[in-house]
């Protein structure tokens, strides 16, 4: 399982990845992060809601309320302009410490 701290600093490229390929609501993001890594990441709301209302702030996101089939109201994200520029440099910077990291540990 990632440390903390790996789990904190992937947090918003992994939101707005999961945005970038439609819209959202917080407990299907959960859901989502909890499916795509097998089981290894296990956010929980505390954590999840500060971070999107942040992202929501700084205009990376955009969220929308819908009436679902229950009756219940649930706050949509979708992913902003903005956002989808934050994103390809996340990717990047990511992409970047993943092949740095690959060769240093080929020379160990």
């Amino acid at each position: 399982m990632p440390s903390k701290e790996l789990i904190a600093a992937s947090t918003v490229p992994v939101i707005l990845t999961i945005l970038a390929k439609g819209e959202s609501y917080g407990y299907q993001l959960i859901k989502e992060v909890a499916e795509q890594s097998g089981g290894e990441l296990e956010w929980s709301e505390a954590m999840l809601y500060p971070v999107l209302q942040r992202l929501e702030s700084n205009k990376l996101i955009q969220s929308r309320w819908v009436e679902g089939e229950s009756g219940k109201m649930r706050k949509y994200y979708r992913i902003t302009r903005k956002g989808g520029t934050v994103l390809e440099d996340k990717k990047a910077e990511w992409l970047a410490l993943h092949a740095f990291m690959t060769r240093i540990w080929k020379t160990t």
